[in-house]
């Protein structure tokens, strides 16, 4: 029986140069607010992360490291099989970075100059940068947001995807920053949609672990009759704390395009071989911490129920929009008599508190906040506290 983890416990990352509390002032124009912000947490890894780390930084030695063997792809195999029910063909197994240069490699190798992408909004603010960094053009489809639940336009998808000139359609599932966890039935008609358009689907599956109870994520490959029209990009760096180690991985079903792939890694970008640290800390969290993550995840119900209990008795006009993943809230604000510029403001000079504007994430979130709930409960009641004293003084100047 494994030890309950104490994610009570508060952590200072000053210092550590890091982006969430080191650098505030980058984004928010000041530098002594409480964060909550950058998509990581504040929780220490699992125990035998550390130790699998400790252990490598002993060897003196740090060259360069293969990861193409099957200690780091069984490892991902066999969570595939425990968290999501699925066999995993390991020969479509890729290293990557991140999972952003992942989507950008991608979108290189299936679209040219002015294609098309459609990406589901709100989305995911680095999905905007990408895509124009690739002089591609994006095409929004706003999801729909209907009795605090958001669901998915197939009409007006379908429409988009017909475009002559569309190549690529980029889910995020679980979706960031909503939270929803895609149906079968969804997945299924969003496969069936790409297929009969011939549009590539990229899914962006990095909140794949990070769900509700009793709620179940589901790989974009279960429903795939032609996987070779699909990639699938995730890391374990969100679920266990882990990006500063920089791994990711994705899978490609298509040889000839994971070949290519392969070739824009290793010989034009020259980065195959992966960092020793972010590729053992992959295997240890996929094969010996699943205990911690169930904590974990437990842990974050908890904290949305402290979120949704505080705003219905301090601040019942804000609402914390259903979701089924991910330690992200997305806040509908929309019963507030203020602009979102106004609520930054107040939350910044007056409440001494960073939380995301939703208009980060495109038009259709200008009227939300996107709190990170991935911190101790500590922390958490006073950013909730300090969003209160914002919207108190909001309301009386």
């Amino acid at each position: 029986m494994k030890d309950k983890i104490d994610f009570d416990k508060v952590i200072d990352r000053k210092g550590t140069f890091c982006t969430q509390w080191d650098y505030i002032a980058d984004r928010f124009g000041e530098a002594d607010l409480l964060p909550f912000t950058v998509s990581d947490t504040d929780f220490a890894v699992p125990d035998e992360i550390l130790e699998t780390l400790q252990h490598r930084l002993s060897h003196p030695v740090f060259g360069y490291t293969r990861w193409n063997h099957n200690t780091f792809k069984e490892s991902i195999q066999q969570w595939y099989r425990k968290r999501f029910d699925y066999k995993l063909n390991s020969d479509w197994i890729v290293y990557s970075p991140s999972v952003i240069y992942s989507i950008s490699k991608l979108i290189e190798l299936k679209s040219t100059i002015g294609d098309q992408i459609i990406v589901q909004t709100p989305a995911y603010d680095a999905f905007f940068k990408l895509i124009d960094a690739q002089n591609r053009t994006l095409i929004e489809t706003k999801l729909l947001y209907q009795n605090n639940q958001y669901t998915i336009d197939f009409n007006d998808l379908e429409l988009k995807l017909k475009h002559p000139d569309c190549r690529i359609f980029l889910l995020c599932s679980p979706h960031n920053p909503t939270g929803r966890v895609w149906t079968q039935d969804e997945l299924t008609q969003l496969l069936y949609l790409c297929d009969k358009h011939k549009v590539f689907l990229i899914s962006d599956e990095i909140h794949m672990d990070i769900l509700r109870n009793t709620e179940q994520h589901s790989p974009i490959f279960k429903y795939a009759v032609n996987p070779n029209n699909v990639a699938l990009c995730t890391s374990a760096s969100k679920t266990f704390n882990t990006p500063g180690l920089v791994a990711s991985y994705l899978m490609i079903p298509d040889i000839a395009l994971r070949e290519r792939f392969l070739t824009l890694l290793k010989n034009r970008d020259g980065l195959s071989s992966t960092s020793i640290l972010g590729m053992v800390s992959t295997i240890t969290a996929y094969t010996q911490c699943d205990y911690w993550l169930d904590q974990l995840n437990h842990y974050l119900d908890q904290n949305v129920q402290l979120t949704e209990d505080f705003l219905q008795e301090h601040l019942p006009e804000l609402t914390v929009v259903s979701a089924q993943a991910t330690y992200l809230l997305w806040i509908d604000c929309s019963n507030l008599s203020f602009s979102m510029e106004e609520i930054q403001n107040a939350l910044v000079t007056h409440g001494k508190v960073a939380i995301m504007s939703g208009a980060t994430y495109g038009e259709a979130g200008a009227s939300f906040l996107r709190l990170n709930i991935g911190c101790s409960k500590e922390k958490l009641l006073e950013g909730l506290q300090r969003l209160k004293k914002s919207i108190v003084y909001l309301k009386t100047i």
